[in-house]
Formats: structure tokens, C-alpha cells, sequence
């Protein structure tokens, strides 16, 4: 957007004054904040509107993006960029004596999300922004997102992430978007005027869902603005003026309460019925609300819901959103009269979906009393649903066992991933491998009769978040390069590959490394005390805590080199630094065992000087997309180490590997597309590929075998009994190899050490050629075009939705 510094401090100016009553000088640095943020809120309203009258008057589809949680970060800053005018706000605040890069640290993370598939979402919206295809996102906005880390005796506790004071100034209360939610009560059937059969939702009780709107700016002059549309829940019913007046406060604020428990936490505890209840409301929450918000907008422009799938893209990213199938079913038929073909048709042409993983727990099943309580008519529908898909099959003879693993409802369970194959115009996967994995395991019965229905859509990151903004040492080397078009063509990045014999390129590559490395070590000195050294090599592990992304893999090997410098301190070694950043959910106490044994082992280093010059382990707390920002430049190696076949794609691999960092990794999810890119000679594979993990299965593995056979497996596993900081890890060790009560090693830790260790030692190896190693990290920033959420939006709307970009008139 044009505007001069000038303008810019006039409009800051006049905020202040409206909003705080207050001058520069007497202002503090949260209300320049909010005063910056109203102004670019504005801009981005502008913008909106003039790309939603040109979306109107073309009649152009648009897709309505449905997903638990948006991880976008800080906004501020990105906005800002996108809009062009991150150099006329940092003059202006200068002039009033404020500094812009202190005024982004005023913001928090929008508590919206937690890993991978939130973050993901989020890049989807930018990306979608700069194509400017018309498209809109819903999640919830959670009062406390997931929860705020905190590391106290080594171990994660969990707080209220306290968000909002500086996150609401970015949303737009939309007063004329509140639509009510029922849940309970019981299915009445009967006959309208007409004699027409017709169905009601009696003695249940309603919510209502207030609409708040946060703009997300597209880069470029042509871009556009995605919208992603945050529901709070509240009571539908008028506050119990008379308990209040009798004293009963407790029950005049109950409805009120219950009510708004549903937009409170992300991904509230579902080890306890209440907590399994919470989350379904939560889900058919998002979904009714949205969809009612689409079809009465629809309503407006096309006075018909049946050329719906034609201007509509209703999009479940991940099975959360999976209630929006029986939902949309719902709204056509008992609120516009339509009958059950016509909306099936509608239904099926109008929703897609992405699964995200082959993990049977995150593959959603429902008690089937929960539901048929918790949401009487929409249980009704899927039930028919069921009914008649299963007699469509039966029909065409297949096997009985077959059938049964297509079933929505089957022994006592809803099977929710079922319902959105079922339901679905377009299922894909985030990789190549995982969407080949999940037509042979999980769908392959519904291969079988859909074929055509399975596609591939890899996964992507805003390489503009990821490299331009968060790593701008690199990226003006790449401009000077290659010149700047790859900020909106990353395909342009693969230019970078006739440098790469080019030792003053390499090196320069190999200082931007060194600095963003002493960059960061100084921020972690600031802001938490911890000493890292700068001339060690940073290893990072940043994800979700979870047992099949093998984080215990790597504290398996970091212990393996512990005990090493132990027996000899003064054994020759290039310093290696480890950092883990993760959270794990609050009821899964083996992954908060994890994080206090990283911890443990850290705080044991720490009391050795002699090993931490040579080994030092770091545990970043309440890792969040900020983190990441400052974390992924400074980052040497990147642990993909997941057992093959369980991860679906990976988005922070894209994200280092862009950032010139190397993978050190398994053939699992964009693993291997990256592979594929770089070649063998660029990236470090280590351990099983997919099938030998079956076969390994299959054969009966042993845990206990390993650790038997194996002297130095033994030692390792024998040091967690011992522990760490007066902390013994028994339980770990159990697990390793006597199983808790369960399957030992499930995810084959001691089957892939080894060879984990050796490709270990062939990186350290060749990291010590510093040429090899600069030239590696080159080839791996030059390859990573493809792995933009450019690249990915642009498969989804030619390949899934059917859309087409917004014409801009340039002037």
C-alpha cells in the first residue's frame, strides 16, 4: 500500500489520540502497539473490502478452510511486511522514540493452535492471500489457546495462555454473525401444512456463537485478504435475573458458564468423560457455526443453496472438522427443505478433506452415546448416512470384513475419518508417501471402490515468514544473488545451484550461519540465562511431544555421547549442542516424562564444565511460532527422526531446510520428497523404510533382544535407571524394553539406534569440511521452492477446489 511516513505517523497519531487520549511522549509501548495495530487494521479493512466487492461482482467459488486450530504467530510484524510498509512505521516510531522491533515484542502468539497442523493452516492463509484466491478460515477463539509452558524442577507445567490483551486488537467483533448451536435434548418428527415429514430439536440447550474476524494480508500489489473468523461461545438465554436476586449466584451464572467452557482451552483433556464431551461440542461447534455463517451469506448473493458446490469450497482439514458433512446435511434439509438426495449430492460436492495422519488415536472415534446425547439430530443423519452407504456396498458383494471396516458406526464407535471418505468430494494426503500409505492401510477398502476420489497435495510453509522476514541476513544474499522475484516465485530459488562451487558464496553462506547463531545465543542469554556456545553445532528438535516423532531417539544418543565424554573428558570431539523445543498435552504423562528427562540430562551438563564445552543439551520453554523465528536460521541440523511411515509430512524439515540447515532424518512424510531434491549426498537417511518396519513387526520384534546383545544399548539404557539430577528414568527404561503393560519400544527406538548413531557420526564427519558442509546447506536453500505454501495452494485450487484468483485491475 502507498503510504509515506508522514501519513503513516498521522494515523498513529490519531489513534493515540481517540483511543488513549495520550501524546507520544506520555504513551508507553503497549499503547504505540495497539495504536499501530488499529492503523494496520484499518489498511487491511480497506483492502478487504475492495477485494471483497471485486469477489462479489465476479460470483467467484471460495473456499471456507474448517480446522481446530490457526498457529499464526504474531501478526504485527507479518502484516507489516506483506503490506509493504515495515520501513515507513519504523521511521515513524523513531520519530516519536519508539523502536519498531521493541514494539513487536509487545505481542503475544495468538494462542490458536499448537503444532504442525495449525501452523500449516496459517501458511494457507497467507499463501492463499498473495495467490488472492477468495477464501475464508474458522476455528474457535480459545480464551487460553492450548496452554502457556513453563519449566519448573525439570518439569512441564501448564498455565493459562494470557493472549488476548494484546491479540484482540487484530479482531473485528461482527455483531450481525451470531447464529445459536443446539446440543441435547431429543428428535421430534411431523408433519408440516403441507403434509411434508419434518424434523425438530426439541428441551435441548442452545449456545450462540459471536463472530470476531482477524485479517490476514496477502504480499504484493495484487494480493488480496484472507479472513479467518474466530467463534466465541456465550449463552443463548437471558441471564437468571431472579437466582441473582435471591442470592443463588452460582445458578444464575451456570448457563453462562457452561456455555462459554466451549471456547476456553484448545484441545481440552479428553482422558475423563467430561473433557471427551467438551471436545465434541467443541468440534460441532465450529462446524454449525460456520456453516450456518456460509449458507446465509450464500443465501444472500445466489438467493438458492443449490448451486452451493459451484461458489462453495467447505474444506475439513483434518477429521476435527468432520461433523460439518452430517451438519451441512442438517441446515439443507430441515431449515431449506430439501430432500435427502438433493443434499447428499450438495454435500458430497461441496466438502473435501485432508487427513493428516495414519495414528489411530488421532484418527477421531466417538463413544456412540456420547453422540447420540450430545447431538441427537446430527447422530440421526449419520446413522442414515451409515445406512445407506453400507447397503451401496453391500450391493456390490464385497467382503463382509471389508464392509465393516468402512462402517461410520461400528461397535459402538463413530468412526469420523470414515465419515469424511464417505462424505467427501477429494481425500488427500500431506506427502507422497503418506498418501500412498493411507490408500494401502487406513482407506484401503474405499481405495478399492473410490479410486479416483484419493489425490496428493504436499504440504508447504510461507517461505516469506520463514526466510525473508525471520532469517534477513540470508535473504539479502539470495536478492543479490538471484535478484528478488523469488519472494513471490520460490521456484526461482533452485537459480542458487550455479553458485555452488563458488567458495566466496559458501562462505558467505557459512558466516550468515555463524552470525544467526551468535544472534540467538545472545537472545537465549537475554531472555533466560542459559549460556550456549556459538561455536558448538546447533541440532535441533523442535515438535509436538509426541512418542512416534522420537524425541526419546535422540536423548538416546545424546546420553550414548554423554557417557563417551564422561569415561574421557578430554576426548577430542567438535562441540555439539542440542535443542529440543516442545509441549506435550497435559494428560500425557509419558511425553511429560520425556520433557523432564531432557531437562535432567541438561541440568546434569551443566554442573560439568568439561562436558558442556563439548555437549550441552538445551530445552526451549513454551516453544511457539516466535521461537521458531529466532531458532530455525540459527539451526545447523535438522532432526526428522520419526519411525518411518507414522509421520505424514513435517512442515519445520521446510522450514530449516530453507534456512540451510540438513536434514538428519528417516525415510518418512516430506522426508523423502526432500531427499528426492537435494539428493542422497545433501541429506543424512537413516533406519527403517516403511515396509521393513512392517516386516520388523510381523517377524515379532524384540526390544529386550537388542538390549541384551547390544553392550553399548545396555550401557545407555541402564544410565536412565541411574538418571539424571538425582532423577532416575526406570519408566523409560521399562518401556524401552519390558513394555509398561503395553508392546515394548512401539515406536523401535533400539531397532534404529545403531544406524542412527552412524549416520550421526558420518554428519559430524563431514560437517567438519566446512566447504562440504556450506555447499550442502546451499543445495538444500536452493531446492526448497517446491516445498512453498505457494506451490501447495496453487495444487489445491487446480487439482481439489476449482478456484480461480481474484482479478486485480493494475494501474
Amino acid at each position: 500500500m502507498n503510504k509515506t511516513t508522514n501519513e503513516v505517523q498521522e494515523l498513529v497519531l490519531d489513534k493515540l489520540a481517540r483511543y488513549f487520549a495520550i501524546t507520544p511522549e506520555r504513551a508507553n509501548e503497549d499503547q504505540i502497539y495497539k495504536a499501530v495495530a488499529l492503523v494496520v487494521r484499518d489498511l487491511l479493512l480497506q483492502k478487504k473490502q475492495e477485494n471483497n466487492a471485486r469477489i462479489a461482482e465476479g460470483k467467484y467459488k471460495r473456499v471456507y478452510y474448517l480446522c481446530m486450530e490457526f498457529l499464526i504467530g504474531r501478526s504485527l510484524k507479518n502484516n507489516l511486511f506483506n503490506l509493504g510498509l515495515t520501513e515507513q512505521f519504523d521511521e515513524c516510531l523513531k520519530k516519536m522514540n519508539f523502536s519498531l522491533d521493541g514494539i513487536f515484542e509487545r505481542e503475544s502468539d495468538a494462542g490458536l493452535g499448537n503444532g504442525g497442523l495449525g501452523r500449516l493452516a496459517s501458511c494457507f492463509m497467507d499463501s492463499l492471500a498473495t495467490l488472492n484466491y477468495p477464501a475464508m478460515g474458522f476455528t474457535l477463539r480459545y480464551q487460553y489457546g492450548l496452554f502457556r509452558q513453563r519449566i519448573v524442577d525439570n518439569q512441564q507445567v501448564e498455565l493459562p495462555d494470557m493472549w488476548l490483551p494484546s491479540g484482540e486488537v487484530w479482531m473485528m467483533p461482527r455483531s450481525d454473525k451470531r447464529f445459536t448451536v443446539n446440543f441435547g435434548g431429543r428428535v421430534e418428527e411431523y408433519h408440516d401444512a403441507n403434509g411434508k415429514m419434518c424434523v425438530r430439536n426439541l428441551d435441548g440447550d442452545s449456545v450462540d456463537a459471536l463472530a470476531n474476524d482477524v485479517m490476514i494480508s496477502g504480499y504484493g500489489d495484487n494480493a488480496g485478504v484472507s479472513v479467518l473468523r474466530l467463534w466465541t461461545a456465550t449463552s443463548s438465554t437471558q441471564f437468571d435475573m431472579r437466582s441473582f436476586s435471591q442470592g443463588d449466584y452460582e445458578k444464575a451464572m451456570q448457563r453462562e458458564n457452561e456455555a462459554e467452557l466451549i471456547s476456553k482451552v484448545l484441545y481440552p483433556s479428553d482422558d475423563h468423560s467430561q473433557g471427551k464431551q467438551l471436545r465434541l461440542q467443541q468440534e460441532y461447534f465450529l462446524v454449525s457455526a460456520s456453516l450456518q455463517s456460509r449458507l446465509k451469506d450464500h443465501l444472500r448473493l445466489y438467493k438458492s443453496v443449490k448451486n452451493l458446490p459451484d461458489k462453495a469450497v467447505i474444506h475439513a482439514n483434518d477429521t476435527h472438522p468432520a461433523l460439518a458433512i452430517p451438519e451441512l446435511m442438517r441446515l439443507l434439509m430441515d431449515e431449506h427443505g430439501l430432500s435427502w438426495d438433493e443434499a447428499w449430492d450438495i454435500t458430497v460436492r461441496t466438502v473435501n478433506y485432508t487427513n493428516h495422519t495414519v495414528m489411530a488415536e488421532a484418527l477421531e472415534k466417538w463413544d456412540e452415546n456420547t453422540f447420540r446425547n450430545v447431538l441427537p439430530r446430527i447422530y440421526a443423519i449419520t446413522c442414515e448416512i451409515n445406512r445407506r452407504f453400507v447397503a451401496s456396498v453391500e450391493a456390490q458383494h464385497l467382503d463382509g470384513r471389508k464392509i465393516d471396516a468402512m462402517r461410520i458406526l461400528n461397535n459402538n464407535q463413530v468412526k469420523m475419518a470414515n465419515l469424511c471418505v464417505i462424505g467427501s468430494q477429494k481425500v488427500n494426503g500431506v506427502s507422497a508417501l503418506h498418501s500412498e500409505i493411507i490408500k494401502d492401510t487406513i482407506f484401503s477398502e474405499f481405495n478399492e471402490i473410490y479410486p479416483d476420489k484419493f489425490t496428493n497435495v504436499t504440504n508447504g510453509i510461507t517461505h516469506r515468514r520463514w526466510l525473508i522476514q525471520s532469517n534477513p541476513r540470508l535473504a539479502s544474499l539470495i536478492t543479490e544473488l538471484i535478484g528478488p522475484d523469488f519472494y513471490t516465485k520460490p521456484e526461482q530459488l533452485s537459480g542458487l545451484m550455479k553458485f555452488v562451487s563458488d567458495k566466496t558464496v559458501l562462505d558467505k553462506i557459512g558466516d550468515i550461519k555463524q552470525a544467526n547463531k551468535k544472534d540467538y545465543a545472545d537472545y537465549v542469554k537475554k531472555t533466560t540465562g542459559f549460556v550456549l556456545n556459538p561455536e558448538s553445532r546447533f541440532d535441533t528438535q523442535i515438535k509436538r511431544l509426541h512418542e512416534y516423532k522420537r524425541q526419546l531417539l535422540n536423548v538416546l544418543k545424546i546420553v550414548h555421547y554423554y557417557l563417551e565424554l564422561s569415561d574421557n573428558p578430554e576426548k577430542n570431539v567438535a562441540p555439539q549442542t542440542f535443542i529440543f523445543g516442545a509441549k506435550a498435552a497435559g494428560s500425557y504423562m509419558h511425553a511429560k516424562r520425556i520433557i523432564q528427562l531432557i531437562n535432567c540430562l541438561s541440568q546434569e551438563i551443566q554442573k560439568n564444565p568439561k562436558i558442556k564445552k563439548k555437549l550441552d543439551v538445551m530445552f526451549v520453554e513454551n516453544y511457539n511460532v516466535t521461537q521458531a523465528e529466532h531458532l530455525i536460521p540459527a539451526s545447523e541440523v535438522s532432526e526428522q527422526i520419526s519411525l518411518a511411515g507414522k509421520e505424514a509430512s513435517g512442515t519445520s524439515n521446510m522450514k530449516f531446510m530453507i534456512n540451510g540447515a540438513v536434514t538428519l532424518g528417516t525415510l518418512d512424510g516430506a522426508n523423502v520428497e526432500i531427499g528426492e531434491r537435494v539428493g542422497d549426498e545433501n541429506i543424512f537417511i537413516f533406519g527403517l523404510k516403511t515396509e521393513e518396519v512392517e516386516r520388523a513387526w510381523r517377524a515379532g520384534y524384540n526390544s529386550s533382544t537388542i538390549y541384551t546383545h547390544n553392550d553399548e544399548i545396555k550401557r545407555v539404557v541402564d544410565r536412565l535407571r541411574v538418571g539424571f539430577a538425582g532423577e532416575s528414568f526406570s519408566d523409560i527404561a521399562d518401556y524401552l524394553i519390558a513394555g509398561n503393560y503395553q508392546v515394548a519400544d512401539p515406536y523401535m527406538c533400539l531397532l534404529d539406534f545403531e544406524d542412527y548413531t552412524k549416520a550421526a557420526q558420518r554428519m559430524g564427519e563431514t560437517y567438519a569440511d566446512k566447504k562440504k558442509w556450506n555447499k550442502m546447506a546451499l543445495v538444500n536453500i536452493a531446492q526448497a521452492g517446491i516445498f512453498s505454501s505457494d506451490r501447495s495452494i496453487a495444487d489445491y485450487a487446480k487439482n481439489i477446489w476449482n478456484l480461480k484468483k481474484v482479478k486485480v485491475n493494475s494501474k
